[in-house]
């Protein structure tokens, strides 16, 4: 199991959070996501789920990806 750590931004209250969770926790392999609204990371786990479609899900919810 890999654990991935995004900067998200834009998020500023807990309906950010879940659905940034929402979101990301449908992507396939995904098996654990971690948001901590203040300083923006999100850390996801899982069996190698494709980066790509981590971020495609986190700008599905509304958010950037700031970095990785």
């Amino acid at each position: 199991m890999s654990v991935t750590t995004y900067t998200v931004t834009g998020m500023t209250c807990g309906h950010c959070v879940s659905s940034v969770k929402e979101e990301v926790g449908e992507v396939a392999g995904v098996t654990g996501v971690e948001v901590d609204l203040e300083t923006g990371r999100v850390e996801v786990s899982g069996d190698a789920p494709e980066d790509a479609a981590v971020r495609a899900a986190i700008e599905e919810a509304g958010y950037q990806v700031a970095s990785a």
